[in-house]
């Protein structure tokens, strides 16, 4: 019988942990604030936009939010993100993506001072991550090494695949998994041979953007599955880039969606908050 790795028990138990922290700090006179942007009213930008700010309520941590019109420059972000790396009471700056077509998302999270990116995307951050160094994580990728060594799964030594290469995900994902002594391989769209690589997998973790594309086929007997995506099926249920009933009876351990990793992304967002 396969285990269910439940997220939201794993990223509450998370949000305790942080809360506690933070009323030690702030029994010592520290504090942190979290400033969020959003631009222009996405409504999906907006439910997340919200839902961080109910978790920085809960955990104790103060946040400003910026609700800009969809109209807003470049010149006008990049002038509100200066300021914020300025203040010495902000202690991270979240900028919601995606931004509308007339502002360069690169340039925008460049501006943000590593030291306060706790979406951990600045190159600064990713660099050291790279490198050993300490900083700021990637707070998907690091919400799966929570949810993978909380449900007890060992990462060392295991044989580990990672299906999908993005910048905010896949990559951070491999060298996280790295990290923790995983024998790491990365597959994408021109990955050949996919089956067979992705069979070898102690640990599978999908983040390729595609409904349930991944089905027993793929998964090794007895394998640890982590489902990163989040879509809509035919019928208007949330799914995910795994097909869970046909893959789920060969797993040792799966994610389901919703309820595995989403809910820790925002519990490794209040982390990098708390620090």
């Amino acid at each position: 019988m396969y285990q269910v790795i439940d997220g939201k028990r794993i990223s509450q138990e998370i949000k305790d942990e942080l809360k506690e922290k933070m009323a030690r700090l702030k029994a010592r006179g520290e504090n942190r604030c979290l400033a969020v942007i959003q631009v222009g009213a996405d409504p999906a930008s907006s439910v997340y936009v919200n839902n961080k700010k109910k978790a920085c309520e809960y955990v104790g941590i103060e946040s400003l939010s910026y609700g800009l019109p969809e109209e807003t420059t470049e010149e006008e972000l990049l002038k509100l993100i200066e300021e914020l790396n300025g203040k010495g009471s902000v202690s991270g700056i979240l900028v919601q993506l995606p931004l509308p077509g007339h502002i360069n998302e690169e340039k925008i999270l460049l501006a943000i001072s590593p030291d306060k990116d706790v979406d951990g995307f600045h190159p600064v951050n990713v660099g050291n991550l790279s490198i050993g160094r300490p900083g700021f994580v990637s707070c998907t990728p690091a919400g799966v090494i929570q949810l993978l060594k909380r449900s007890g799964v060992e990462i060392q030594g295991k044989e580990c695949v990672v299906l999908g290469r993005s910048n905010i995900v896949g990559k951070p994902m491999a060298m996280l998994l790295l990290r923790e002594n995983g024998t790491v391989t990365v597959c994408h769209s021109r990955t050949e041979n996919l089956r067979e690589v992705t069979r070898r997998a102690d640990i599978l973790v999908v983040a390729i953007g595609k409904p349930k594309f991944i089905d027993e086929s793929y998964v090794k007997e007895g394998a640890v599955v982590i489902d990163v995506g989040i879509h809509r099926d035919e019928n208007n249920k949330l799914c995910g880039d795994v097909d869970f009933e046909k893959a789920a009876p060969h797993c040792s351990a799966i994610t389901p969606v919703p309820g595995g990793v989403g809910p820790m992304t925002i519990a490794m967002l209040m982390s990098n908050c708390v620090g």
